[in-house]
């Protein structure tokens, strides 16, 4: 089990999530990046790279809500964490179809593409950028609130999101996140049951958590259930998980 740090990006600053409702967001301040001004995106990936982080985990919230992306800002992250340490990034940015792809292959450090699935029209599209995004892994995210598929496919939004994994997986898909966007940032838990059903649905696919995590124990129990990584944001920036624990594998509990 590994911990991927979060960074959200919107208006060109690093922002602290909660709860989904990106327009209220705040500039960022971290436990984990104490020097780093607030907001300052590249300064705070450079301080997650020195602390050890392998993989940080980057959403452009502009792009995600169909604004024009940051590659800029994202490869100034990307310089830093080279430049601090050797985290790569997993990037979501808002990517609908494999059209949109290109740009980001261009930018160094870029480890995986994640696609949510708030961001494509329906799932038809993965196997498209998946094969876009070449040599580049695709991740997909299974986007939810309150356990309800975000997607613009009205066909999609009582699917189960275990069917949604698998077909993201049988689409070429490398991993799987499953991301409860009202859970962001509260602190409150992610869904233990649902984790494991799709854990254990798409294995030997890894699947990632995020969303609500509360402390250390609470990653513990995911690894146990068989849960790969798990994205931390809130539980890192207010010091319930030490941002040292970002250069070690999390044992299971």
């Amino acid at each position: 089990m590994r911990l991927i740090p979060v960074l959200d990006l919107r208006g060109g600053r690093a922002v602290h999530a909660r709860g989904g409702d990106r327009a209220r967001y705040a500039p960022l301040v971290s436990r984990a990046a104490p020097v780093a001004p607030p907001g300052d995106a590249a300064a705070i990936t450079g301080a997650y790279s020195a602390l050890g982080a392998q993989s940080i985990y980057v959403a452009d919230l502009d792009a995600i809500e169909g604004r024009a992306p940051d590659v800029a800002l994202v490869r100034a992250c990307s310089v830093a964490a080279g430049e601090h340490g050797d985290a790569r990034l997993w990037v979501d940015p808002g990517i609908a179809s494999a059209g949109a792809v290109a740009p980001w292959l261009l930018v160094p450090g870029v480890e995986r593409i994640i696609v949510g699935l708030e961001s494509i029209a329906g799932l038809d599209a993965v196997a498209d950028i998946v094969r876009a995004a070449q040599p580049v892994p695709v991740v997909f995210s299974v986007d939810l609130r309150n356990g309800v598929p975000v997607t613009r496919d009205a066909g999609l939004r009582g699917a189960a999101p275990i069917e949604l994994a698998r077909e993201a997986v049988r689409a070429g898909a490398v991993s799987v996140v499953l991301l409860d966007l009202a859970r962001v940032g509260s602190g409150g838990g992610v869904d233990e049951m649902l984790a494991q059903r799709i854990a254990d649905g798409i294995a030997p696919t890894e699947l990632v958590i995020g969303g609500g995590i509360q402390d250390i124990g609470a990653v513990r129990r995911l690894a146990a259930l068989g849960v790969h990584g798990v994205l931390v944001g809130s539980a890192l920036h207010d010091g319930r998980i030490d941002g040292r624990a970002l250069a070690a594998p999390v044992a299971p509990a």
